[in-house]
């Protein structure tokens, strides 16, 4: 909030008693611009601000971060930048920065500093919780509003320009790296009528420029862009300036001041059209298999009961005959009860995550807050895993509940801490801001051993407690023979199928939520993805169930590790489509930026695989439950 002079006297004659309020305001007329770390989309190595020696402030308080900022690797600091509300200023000098490439720290200093423009890093500001933007044109007459903008650029050997030296024909030195030392800010905000006397800030665009700067003491923002030789040798000095302008906009209210990012975002007609195609299809789908399963099962049902004869029975209905073997225990049951564990934890925390998203608490102005609520989350819902873990593995015949819980507790979470720490130090050693510092990964531990373990212990105490699942028929103590299989029924084939219906809800969301992480887009349509999120719940649990009838008819009844399998291979999918993605749409390049996203990757895949997999599961023990218990057995 900020006030003017007139607006201050004015308030001082009509209403004495809001003065104070007004001296309060008065003191945040100074407007702070904040800085974040710089990232590429040709690398997955995010930096703090101060690794590129630019200017930085070093006297104030960097503000704090949450966990999910922490995880994300953003470091927000304090700038130099500092300029006083509706104050226009013109090429005011920041600093310089002076390098000697005699000098080992110097010429180490130069060297990052043309990796940063090589690999087309990007500044990320903040004024007022806003992301200072530079809008530029594309395609179409179309405008694109960038929350980032870069260091610098480079024109090859070949006189090629790379990234953001195609904008300006003057860039046109061969070989040569030219430096953005000057940024235009301008200020949009809007007077407060009604509210209270004041002004808000609606919007801050930027545009970098490259200026000489020969009289360094006093810069005139003219004349011939600055150039590093990719050969230089010697001295070389970098003058940073800015200029500011203030622009009143009364067609922006605060509340949707964040509109104008959003809606310039590249392909968001294509993902609305798109997500709506892919909803009907889905729906449509969906339709069909319920139909099928209804109709077939009633007719199955209502001609079994009025048979007098067994064998007329065993002639025409294949999942009858095996009543006696299909609550049969599974092979490796206590690892499926553990599975089933995890994937109820993440099933609650995803659920839970994405409503809180829908409501706007956890919007791109909260920095930080889906992350922080998801890890919040899953620390919280170790009580559902272990109760879910110790109940299934008591009804699966189990005894050794020592060893569930402990499994429960420690096997899924460790195997992604185990990814998350190696990843870590991948990070560490190439100096990146996304590395976690060592106070914050003993926190996590922390969260883990005294809040989630704990909770894991309870659920299972309850779980062992309770009394196992009473199943609709009785096991038979011989187990049946199960026929020789055609090919679709065999498990392999069942299982691969089974997870193209769900993958294909769920790929055009998939493409967003990857260009969110790795190309460093905005995701804020959670609406849809909520809506995405209910329909692949939807398609999982019908595709599971119907391959399921099918192998029962078959008189496999071998459907607990399958319903899992076959639900859960969507994740099999997920990971073909990120690596697809990495070759086709990404630009990263570097070996340990390449470990890093497959890294993380596997984390995301196997998380989708105990979350798909748990639904199938769930899905069809209710199916399997559901059958047969309303079919009379003799």
């Amino acid at each position: 909030m900020f006030l003017t002079t007139s607006d201050f006297l004015n308030a001082m004659i009509m209403c004495p008693r809001i003065v104070f309020y007004i001296l309060l305001l008065l003191f945040v007329s100074t407007i702070e611009l904040f800085v974040n770390r710089l990232d590429s989309v040709e690398s997955v190595l995010p930096y703090e601000y101060t690794a590129f020696d630019l200017c930085s402030e070093k006297t104030l308080k960097r503000p704090s971060e949450n966990l999910g900022q922490v995880l994300f690797g953003e470091r927000i600091e304090p700038s130099p930048y500092k300029f006083e509300f509706k104050k226009p200023a013109t090429c005011q000098k920041v600093c310089t920065r002076t390098y000697n490439t005699n000098d080992p720290s110097d010429k180490v200093k130069l060297d990052f500093l043309k990796k940063g423009m090589l690999l087309n890093y990007q500044h990320h500001w903040i004024v007022d919780n806003m992301p200072v933007t530079w809008c530029y044109d594309v395609e179409d007459g179309q405008k694109f509003c960038n929350p980032g903008f870069p260091i610098g650029c480079f024109v090859t050997e070949a006189g090629r320009p790379k990234d953001a030296c195609v904008v300006n024909s003057n860039f046109n030195e061969k070989d040569a790296f030219y430096i953005f030392n000057h940024v235009d800010i301008t200020i949009h905000y809007h007077i407060v009528e009604h509210e209270q006397l004041g002004a808000r800030l609606v919007a801050a665009k930027i545009e970098p420029k490259s200026y000489e700067h020969p009289n360094e003491d006093s810069p005139v923002c003219s004349g011939g862009p600055k150039f590093l030789k990719s050969k230089h040798t010697g001295v070389f000095e970098i003058p940073y300036t800015y200029s500011v302008n203030f622009v009143e906009d009364k067609n922006i209210r605060w509340a949707s001041r964040w509109d104008y990012i959003l809606e310039s975002m590249p392909h968001t007609n294509i993902q609305w059209f798109s997500i709506m195609n892919s909803l009907v299809i889905v729906l449509f789908l969906s339709g069909m298999v319920a139909m099928i399963m209804l109709r077939t099962l009633h007719k199955d049902i209502a001609r079994y009961n009025q048979m007098d004869s067994v064998e007329d029975a065993q002639e025409e209905f294949g999942w009858k005959l095996v009543h006696g073997d299909v609550f049969r225990p599974p092979r490796k049951g206590m690892l499926l009860s553990v599975f089933l564990g995890s994937g109820t934890q993440i099933f609650i925390m995803t659920f839970v995550t994405l409503f809180f998203a829908c409501l706007g608490f956890l919007s791109p102005a909260n920095r930080g807050a889906l992350m922080t609520c998801a890890v919040v989350l899953w620390v919280l819902l170790g009580t559902p895993a272990g109760y879910v873990a110790a109940r299934l593995y008591k009804s699966f015949g189990g005894e050794k509940w020592k060893t569930n819980v402990l499994l429960t507790a420690f096997l899924c979470p460790g195997v992604v801490f185990a990814d998350f720490f190696v990843m870590n130090l991948i990070l560490w050693g190439e100096g990146s801001s996304a590395a976690m510092p060592f106070g914050t990964l003993v926190a996590i531990l922390a969260l883990w051993f005294c809040i989630s373990v704990p909770l894991t212990f309870l659920g299972a105490y309850f779980g062992f407690k309770k009394t196992g699942i009473e199943h609709p028929v009785r096991t038979n103590q011989i187990p049946r023979q199960v026929p020789e299989q055609s090919f679709y029924t065999k498990p392999l084939p069942g299982i691969v199928m089974g997870g193209i219906l769900p993958f294909g809800c769920i790929f055009i969301q998939l493409f967003f939520i990857l260009n969110s992480i790795w190309s460093h887009q905005m995701y804020y349509m959670f609406g849809f993805l909520f809506l995405v999120f209910i329909i692949l719940v939807i398609t999982c649990s019908e595709a599971t169930i119907l391959l399921c009838y099918f192998h029962l008819c078959a008189e496999d009844y071998h459907w607990q590790w399958r319903s899992f399998l076959t639900s859960g291979f969507t994740a099999v999918y997920f990971l073909v489509y990120a690596i697809h993605y990495f070759f086709s749409k990404l630009q990263i390049t570097g070996l340990a930026s390449t470990i890093l996203y497959f890294g993380y990757t596997m984390i995301m895949a196997l998380i989708f695989f105990l979350f798909t997999g748990s639904i199938g599961f769930f899905s069809c023990f209710w199916f399997v439950t559901k059958i047969y218990s309303v079919v009379k057995v003799d």
